[in-house]
């Protein structure tokens, strides 16, 4: 468990067994990126460690009810045990709930333009009404204080001019492409930032799915290449032995993006380190040594098409080092996006936060 670091368990008093053990189960297997004996075993080393369990429920009875309800799956050939996509909705649920749930206690979250129109949701403001409004629309209070002001309370009467219906607000859909960078750098030094980089994917794809389904998402990864995964793929996530191609991740993303027809179209990108790698024909050009000019220069010409494209960029900046820092204020400046220097610890709220002012953003 080296780069873990785990405190004193202080479960939720009459929550059952199952349930405490199934929200550390859901984080290990993130952890672990989705091996099921290594999760296992890291439970049962902090239940010896904390006493999780007691003498009446055990792992066992765990694993056996984590059979029952189909959260996880025996291969008895092979003897081993998968998770099921089951478990995996429930761990984006938890991503979505750890995140977005701080965020939605102390605002709204409603994901709103700021143009007036067809829309689910009612607005503040009113306006006369007008031939095809609807009737669930009109402003009760107001209509009735218009006709007495206009009739009088001895000739009262309602007429269409003394008729206000409630603004509607058009909620607008987004295309979004998350990039998220897997190279080694994204585990070293003891401190794991591909986890958090997961929760973030996770969580974002089952507030897309539930609540704004006519928003999509892309998720891509980026090392020495970047290719596109899948929702059921993101607990599985691993760093590999990787530069960091910047440009393949951009270079997708706008081809994902150019099939959207959505007007709204944005980039969010995790990462923690900068461009090292160019892919020339089918040799890659690498530099890990400082910023390479040829490597820049080319990350750069690709946020300023994303510009002209009206593609904003929003990075997602988890290193605190100077020079990287600077190469970040360039990129975004190239671009005309945004660009957050955010610890693992505030990276959630920021990409929720941010996606949430960018939805506003509408082009009519």
């Amino acid at each position: 468990m080296l780069g873990f670091r785990f405190n004193n368990y202080s479960g939720e008093k009459g929550k059952p067994p199952f349930d405490t053990l199934f929200d550390i189960f859901k984080e290990l297997v993130v952890h672990t990126s989705g091996d099921m004996p290594e999760a296992l075993s890291w439970l049962t080393e902090l239940d010896k460690q904390f006493n999780i369990t007691s003498e009446g429920y055990g792992i066992g009875d765990f694993i056996n009810e984590l059979k029952e309800k189909g959260y996880i799956k025996e291969d008895n050939e092979k003897g081993s045990f998968s998770i099921t996509s089951k478990t995996e909705q429930s761990i984006r649920q938890t991503s979505l709930e750890q995140i977005f749930g701080k965020i939605k206690k102390s605002r709204k979250g409603n994901h709103k333009t700021n143009y007036n129109g067809i829309g689910e949701d009612f607005g503040t403001s009113h306006k006369p009404y007008e031939f095809g409004d609807l009737p669930e629309n009109i402003a009760i209070t107001e209509s009735l204080r218009n006709a007495q002001i206009n009739n009088g309370v001895d000739n009262f009467m309602l007429t269409e001019k003394d008729l206000e219906v409630l603004e509607t607000e058009h909620n607008s859909s987004v295309a979004t492409v998350l990039m998220i960078d897997i190279s080694h750098s994204m585990i070293l030094y003891g401190e794991d930032r591909i986890t958090p980089a997961k929760k973030v994917a996770m969580a974002l794809s089952e507030l897309i799915t539930t609540k704004y389904p006519k928003d999509s998402l892309e998720i891509i990864v980026f090392g020495n290449d970047a290719w596109q995964v899948q929702l059921k793929d993101l607990p599985y996530l691993q760093v590999g032995p990787y530069h960091t191609n910047t440009v393949a991740g951009l270079e997708l993303a706008m081809e994902l993006l150019r099939r959207k027809k959505n007007n709204n179209k944005q980039i969010f990108m995790i990462t923690d380190g900068k461009p090292t790698c160019l892919k020339e024909g089918d040799l890659y050009y690498q530099n890990s040594f400082g910023l390479d000019r040829k490597i820049i220069n080319k990350t750069l010409n690709y946020a300023a098409q994303c510009k002209r494209l009206k593609i904003p960029i929003t990075t997602f900046m988890i290193a605190k080092d100077p020079y990287l820092q600077e190469f970040v204020a360039e990129f975004t400046k190239t671009n005309g996006g945004k660009a957050f220097y955010s610890s693992l610890k505030g990276l959630g709220e920021y990409v929720f936060e941010d996606y949430t002012k960018n939805r506003k953003k509408t082009v009519r």
